[in-house]
């Protein structure tokens, strides 16, 4: 069930989002060149062993094995599905290695080619956040990506948030992945923000567990056309198309 949202001051001191998927619309471009980097090895991979070649699957795979996860626990959880399991490699490693990393990174650089056309922010995004602020709720994003910043100027979005944690940082400091809550535990943190009093906006099955297992007071699931159950059963207290559903009231 699609619903919409209210954010009480009385009930908030802060609202954290995830990036790609709830503030952008960089989720098509992350599917995509996730898509082109796996169907490339799985090809090389089927010729190798004699199997048959099965591509990724954008509608599904994406969802249920990459999205919401840092970089290398997609590539580790998606060739798991299919029996594959890869050396981790390093940062030394060729382009071409078949190894965690190197995949990571050939995603990464296509990601990036992508993201020079330009990107828009998500519907609603923009007037959202600068309601949060006129009301006194502290804003944070909170991102497996290790190019939010990059993303966040190309959408016009930067300047908007007191915190903002992505990949590289929480990679430095050794927070786990979602569904893992850490990230989110750790902006509240920050925040000065009781997990009780916080809403967390999140477009992944993985970050709407991470925000259940965190004990978030609302946790607002945005549904991208095909999974709102899938979102409540993952851990979503309420579930939305996008922000423009989302009211802000200032008054206590």
């Amino acid at each position: 069930m699609i619903e919409a949202v209210t954010i009480r001051r009385h009930d908030f001191d802060a609202a954290i989002f995830d990036l790609d998927g709830v503030l952008t619309k960089t989720a098509r471009i992350h599917a995509a060149a996730w898509k082109a980097t796996f169907d490339a090895f799985l090809q090389r991979w089927a010729r190798r062993h004699g199997l048959t070649f099965q591509p990724f699957d954008v509608a599904a795979d994406y969802l249920d094995y990459v999205d919401g996860r840092p970089r290398d626990d997609g590539v580790r959880s998606f060739l798991a599905a299919r029996g594959i399991y890869l050396p981790e490699g390093s940062e030394h490693d060729p382009e071409d290695a078949d190894t965690v990393h190197a995949l990571g990174e050939r995603k990464r650089r296509l990601f990036l080619q992508a993201l020079q056309e330009g990107i828009d922010a998500a519907a609603g995004a923009k007037a959202l956040l600068k309601k949060l602020r006129q009301a006194g709720i502290k804003t944070a994003v909170g991102s497996s990506s290790k190019n939010a910043p990059t993303i966040l100027h190309a959408a016009g979005l930067e300047g908007h948030f007191d915190i903002c944690i992505d990949g590289i940082e929480a990679e430095a400091l050794k927070l786990p992945g979602k569904p893992d809550p850490a990230l989110f535990l750790e902006i509240a943190r920050r925040l000065k923000a009781q997990p009780s009093r916080v809403i967390l906006f999140e477009d992944a099955l993985a970050g709407v567990e991470a925000g259940k297992r965190g004990k978030f007071r609302c946790v607002v699931g945005i549904d991208r056309g095909q999974q709102c159950r899938m979102l409540y059963r993952h851990g979503a207290n309420v579930v939305i198309k996008d922000l423009r559903e989302v009211a802000v009231q200032a008054a206590w």
